[in-house]
């Protein structure tokens, strides 16, 4: 073997990302509360940028002169900032279009250090735990299957499919996970996660155990009386039993639940008027910029050290990307905006119950851009309208048959919110019942798809909800 060196030329292709493109993909999916904080940041960082005080339209008007006007870039050191713009617009990046097939690096936001949730600490105990390797896989797939709440969701029977194993495997790996942390974990109704808490206080086979086994619904009608004669206790007792019962965790889950209260800040204020609609970006609380002119002024001196002129020239590179990008961001919005309007134009007109399925691909084609780009603009941002606020995710949804054509998934969950809240507290509805209540109204569809979505709108079971209104 001869090892030799020689020169080759290869010619590729390859789409990088450059920084310019990736503060423009940055800026496109900050909602509005993130952007006005990065621009805040920006600020400090950079001095060729500075707050305008004056009126809005004086603020466009000047930022447009400062872009374009060929006298002013040529004083600064002949920056061909004109040239910079047109080399972007002929790839299209300015209007937001996005080449197919380009793969992206993982956001900075992967590597920040989490809080554990319930998943990670369950899995977290199932590897220090000394149970066989077969009973733990089957133990990671019914981990895989609780709820935020700490419920198991899965049957026995289709964790078996899905482990390809037998019920008395999947059993003995139920049994495992429910001895896990917290208490009642792993449970598939109140009534076991009830039980699995009590267990853990050393009460089985007491009082306390045997009422919530038998009498929850006496307890909720607080029918002690007749819970003390069927165990032939006094009712002190029950009462002591009951207390206990009081103090156990009903959503065992709930304490690793990220969830917030977040009150959404509408991006966009679709108004109507004279029978048009009317689109308003919402810009408050985000800072009016400009090129400081102080800065500029420095830059034409001429004692100014080499160093100097190059960290100025990067500044104001740095600034007037941000202008464009911002510029660009707010224009893409509102072109999304006017597509969603056309698209869902019943839905703006008479409400929710007009909504129609449309999905990314739909906008994208009409607009002429990537779908990975109306992905990006409708993540995390939100439209006030007469209706209310919503989230620009709301309007996207997939299909299903009706006698009446196909009817949007979310106007389904809508549906199936309205059954849920006009429904007898004292006998709530149960999946089945709604299905066939859907299918009245010519919908039809499973009970299986009605507990999906009912879970997607974080409704509890019927056994939860019973217990929670009593």
């Amino acid at each position: 073997m001869v090892l030799e060196q020689k020169t080759e030329l290869r010619l590729t292709q390859k789409l990088a990302l450059t920084p310019q493109l990736q503060l423009q993909l940055k800026l496109l999916q900050l909602p509005q509360l993130e952007l006005s904080q990065f621009i805040e940041l920006q600020l400090m960082e950079n001095p060729m940028l500075e707050i305008d005080e004056e009126t809005e339209n004086n603020h466009e008007k000047e930022i447009s002169e400062e872009i374009e006007e060929p006298i002013a870039v040529d004083k600064l050191e002949k920056i061909m900032i004109d040239e910079y713009f047109a080399e972007r617009a002929d790839d299209g990046r300015d209007l937001g279009y996005f080449t197919p097939g380009i793969e992206e690096k993982p956001s900075f936001e992967l590597f920040y250090s989490t809080t554990s949730d319930l998943w990670e600490y369950l899995l977290w105990q199932l590897r220090l735990s000394k149970a066989s390797d077969e009973i733990r896989a089957v133990a990671e797939i019914i981990i895989g299957n609780i709820d935020e709440d700490g419920y198991l969701k899965a049957t026995e029977e289709e964790i078996a499919k899905i482990a390809d194993t037998n019920i008395e495997t999947v059993k003995k790996a139920i049994e495992l996970v429910q001895e896990f942390d917290p208490p009642g974990v792993g449970a598939r109704d109140i009534k076991e996660c009830l039980i699995l808490q009590i267990k853990a206080l050393d009460l089985g086979n007491t009082l306390v155990q045997f009422v919530v086994e038998e009498h929850l619904e006496d307890i909720r009608k607080k029918k002690y009386e007749t819970i003390a004669k069927k165990f032939n206790v006094s009712i002190d007792e029950v009462i002591k039993a009951v207390k206990i019962i009081e103090k156990l965790e009903p959503r065992p889950g709930r304490n690793f639940s990220k969830a917030q209260v977040n009150i959404p800040v509408p991006d966009v204020y679709v108004n109507k008027v004279e029978g048009e609609y009317q689109i308003i970006l919402n810009d408050e609380g985000i800072p009016k910029l400009r090129l400081s002119k102080l800065y500029r002024e420095l830059f034409t001196e001429k004692d100014l050290s080499s160093d100097e002129k190059k960290y100025l020239k990067e500044k104001f590179k740095n600034a007037i990307e941000l202008l464009r990008s911002i510029e660009q961001r707010n224009r893409t919005i509102y072109r999304v905006t006017e597509s969603l309007i056309k698209f869902q134009r019943e839905f703006f007109d008479k409400g929710v119950s007009y909504l129609k399925p449309l999905n990314l691909k739909d906008v994208a084609s009409d607009l002429g851009l990537h779908e990975s780009t109306i992905s990006r603009v409708t993540s995390n941002k939100y439209l006030a309208c007469e209706h209310g606020v919503f989230n620009f995710r709301f309007f996207f949804s997939n299909a299903l048959p009706s006698n009446h054509g196909s009817v949007s998934t979310t106007f389904v969950k809508e549906l199936i919110q309205k059954i849920i809240n006009e429904e007898n507290p004292a006998n709530p509805l149960s999946d089945q019942e709604i299905s066939d209540m859907l299918k009245k109204q010519g919908i039809d569809i499973a009970r299986r798809t009605v507990a999906k979505y009912r879970e997607e709108l974080k409704i509890p079971p019927k056994s939860l909800r019973k217990l929670k209104n009593y």
